[in-house]
This record gives structure tokens, C-alpha cells and sequence, in this order.
């Protein structure tokens, strides 16, 4: 270096920096890389995100090479530095005193701290178009890289680290939905919803919005024929489940628009009827909603009957049901949107003891217990260990509970105050 002219020098010296600089901010951009935006740029044809995607399979492979180039470019620093010095000092001890302090702070702010602060705030920038160096580099010194990285391998994998499944991203439930919930102004607010909606299907089971068995209105083919068709051409359903004398004698379920056709033609009778009913389609109780969604359209059914392990029939589903966890109930009044449930002047709801803790919790933003009775009929009963008179109030989690109504052995109808307080009586 002593024939070199000082300006070479500094240049040299110069370009070591920017070059350490550029490694050390790729090396950060790269690791840094959305990997589902980078697979979706690649998807859309971009090469230099293809070729990212690629470098970024074998990470291990990428590292070795940086760190490879990096320690080259700041292993050359420190020399330049001592042969700069040591031409403009003319002292040897001088000299080593300027190089190390120079050598520190050089590499410091400007070979590690500057560009990795930028790879990590503009990675995209830096990091695809850097591809295109790193490509092709490691296809001609990869060979090396992989001696090297053989021996740090082996100590990864005594900590149970291996390099091969370092590339594999895949979100959990949990973290997919803290993505959604972050996407912010990208995802409409009522989108988040219906994406959050999908996820939480899998918490849910077929019992959780069935209609119990007790308030499923079907056909009784025992009731006089006259009663049977004024039901069919009155009813608002579009499918009946057929039964005989009771829901256990289920004969099958009968689609009413194939039948208004008939009655139009004032053909339709019992034998007519009876030739239009389809086979019932029966759900096992436990089964998520999310699969029983998938079974609905592989089976290419809209309605089914939920029964317990003694094949007992529990309550019925659709797939209107489910399709409404989704995309919310279609009325817009909390307090129309569920069956059985009135909304009082002094702030209190009157409530069917068969309504579902978990669709008063969603309609109304209210936090009941789901963590055992699934009705308020069930909850009541639970907390009271007895059948309760009439009158009877109980507080739970902060809501008051009013028996109104018992009938048998049920809670037929409670008034439900939020907040626990005392409703008004003026």
C-alpha cells in the first residue's frame, strides 16, 4: 500500500465502507421482507421478488454469504485506515491510535447502524433490488458458503434448530387474526368482522345456534289434513321437517315451494306430499361450524337435525344459521334481530328462557358466562341449583336476573338487566 497515492487510498477506502454498508442493510431488508406480500409480488411476476423468495428458502445459505462479502469489506477498513494514517501522521503509534478509534466509529455508524436502520424501515427497497446482486453470486460461491455453514449447522441442530424449516411462515388462528384486526383502512371495518367471523367458527359447534327441539315447527302428520295444508300454505319457512306425532317419528323434511305448486293447481294432497319428502340429514352434536359448513355443501343440504351420542334428536340447523355468523344477523334492531327477545322502556330486555347465552352476548355486546349452560334458561337453573319461583331475582357477572315466568320444569321468560342495577318501575 506504500506505492499507492493517498487519494487511492481514501477512495479505497471509501468504497470498503459503502460496500459494508450496502451488505450489512441488505442483509437486514431481506430478513426483514414481508414474506406474504414478497410471495404475492412474485406471484405477480416481479424477478427480483422471485429471486428474493428464493435466497430467502435457505436463509442459512444467504447469511453465510453476506457475513462472507461483510467481513471482507471490514476486514480491508481497519488497513486502509492504519495506511492513511500512517502516510499523514508519519508515527507508527499515532497511527494506531487513529485507525482504532477510526475503525470503530466508521463501522459503527456507517457500516452497521445507518444502513441496517434503513433496511429494517425500507426493506422492500433495498431488498429486492440487492437480489439481483446475492442471486447469482451464491450460485458461484455457494459452494463455499456451504463448507462453512456445515460446521455451524451441526451446532444449530444440537439446540434442535433446523435450517431447512427456517423459511416456513405459516400464521396460527391467532395470529391471522391479529393481522386482520391490524390491517387497519386496508380491510373495511365490516369485512374485519366477517374475516373474524370465519375464524371464530372453529370455536363454535352446532349446538351453539341450533334451534332447540322444543320450538322446531314441522309437519305433524297425525293433525288432520286440513290443518296440515293451512300450515304448509301459511307457513314462512321454506322447509319443514315431516314428522309423525312427535319430533322423534321424523319422517323427513319436505321443501314448501315444490308444494305451492300443487296447491295452486289444488292437487296437492296427502299422498302428494308425502312424495316430496327427502330423507332427513342427520349432525352429530359437538360438530364445529366450520366443518359443518363444509358438510352442508359437500352433502348439498341446507338443513339438518343435531343428535346426541343415543341418536336423540337435539335441535335443528341450517345453513342460513351459520351463514349469519358470518355476515351478522339481517335485521338491523338488536332487539328484532333474535327471536324471543324484547327490549323493555326502562333499559331491561325480556327474555325466553331458551335464547342462547351466546346470541345475546353478539346482538347485544353483553359478556355472559359460556364456559357451561348454553340458555339463560340452563345458566339460571345452574346458578340457583333449584327450579325457581316466579319473582325471584339473582345477579350474575353483573346482569340481574327476574324469573317472570316457570313452566314445568323450565324458565319460560326473565327480564335481563345489563349492569345489575334495578330496573325502573315509573
Amino acid at each position: 500500500m506504500n506505492d499507492l497515492p493517498l487519494a487511492a487510498l481514501i477512495a479505497a477506502l471509501l468504497a470498503c465502507i459503502i460496500t459494508s454498508g450496502f451488505f450489512s442493510g441488505s442483509e437486514t431488508g431481506l430478513m426483514t421482507l414481508n414474506r406474504y406480500r414478497l410471495r404475492h409480488r412474485a406471484q405477480q411476476g416481479e424477478r427480483g421478488a422471485r429471486m428474493a423468495q428464493d435466497l430467502l428458502r435457505r436463509p442459512d445459505r444467504l447469511i453465510g454469504l453476506i457475513l462472507l462479502l461483510n467481513n471482507v469489506a471490514q476486514a480491508l477498513i481497519p488497513m486502509l485506515l492504519m495506511a492513511i494514517a500512517l502516510r499523514m501522521t508519519g508515527d507508527a503509534e499515532t497511527a494506531v491510535l487513529i485507525a482504532t478509534v477510526a475503525t470503530a466509529l466508521l463501522i459503527f455508524v456507517f457500516s452497521e447502524s445507518m444502513p441496517k436502520t434503513l433496511g429494517a424501515l425500507n426493506p422492500e427497497r433495498i431488498a429486492i433490488p440487492a437480489a439481483f446482486l446475492y442471486w447469482p453470486l451464491l450460485r458461484v460461491l455457494g459452494w463455499f458458503v456451504d463448507i462453512v455453514n456445515i460446521v455451524g449447522n451441526r451446532f444449530l441442530r444440537l439446540f434442535g434448530v433446523s435450517p431447512e424449516d427456517a423459511a416456513q411462515h405459516s400464521l396460527s388462528v391467532e395470529e391471522l387474526r391479529t393481522v386482520v384486526s391490524e390491517a387497519g383502512a386496508m380491510i373495511p371495518q365490516r369485512h374485519q368482522k366477517m374475516l373474524l367471523s370465519i375464524l371464530d367458527l372453529e370455536h363454535s359447534t352446532v349446538e351453539d345456534i341450533m334451534v332447540p327441539r322444543s320450538e322446531i315447527d314441522g309437519i305433524d302428520l297425525s293433525e288432520p289434513w286440513e290443518r296440515v295444508r293451512q300450515q304448509i300454505v301459511e307457513s314462512a319457512h321454506t322447509r319443514l321437517p315431516v314428522y309423525h306425532g312427535s319430533i322423534d317419528d321424523l319422517q323427513g323434511v319436505v321443501h314448501l315451494r315444490r308444494l305451492m305448486r300443487l296447491a295452486v293447481d289444488n292437487r296437492l294432497d296427502l299422498e302428494s306430499m308425502q312424495g316430496y319428502v327427502r330423507e332427513p340429514y342427520y349432525i352429530p352434536q359437538g360438530t364445529p361450524l366450520n366443518q359443518q359448513l363444509l358438510n352442508f355443501q359437500n352433502q348439498r343440504r341446507r338443513l339438518g337435525f343435531v343428535v346426541n351420542e343415543y341418536g336423540d334428536i337435539q335441535g335443528l340447523v341450517t345453513l342460513d344459521d351459520i351463514l349469519e355468523e358470518v355476515v351478522g344477523e339481517f335485521s338491523g334492531d338488536p332487539a328484532l334481530r333474535m327471536k324471543n327477545v324484547r327490549s323493555e322502556a326502562d333499559g331491561s330486555y325480556r327474555v325466553s328462557g331458551s335464547v342462547t347465552l351466546r346470541s345475546l352476548n353478539r346482538s347485544l355486546g353483553w359478556k355472559l358466562p359460556l364456559d357451561g349452560p348454553r340458555t339463560v334458561n340452563g345458566l339460571v337453573m345452574e346458578r340457583l341449583e333449584q327450579i325457581p319461583q316466579p319473582g325471584r331475582q339473582l345477579e350474575i357477572d353483573g346482569y340481574l336476573f327476574e324469573i317472570t315466568e316457570t313452566r314445568a320444569n323450565v324458565v319460560k321468560d326473565a327480564r335481563i338487566t345489563p349492569g345489575g342495577r334495578q330496573p325502573s318501575t315509573a
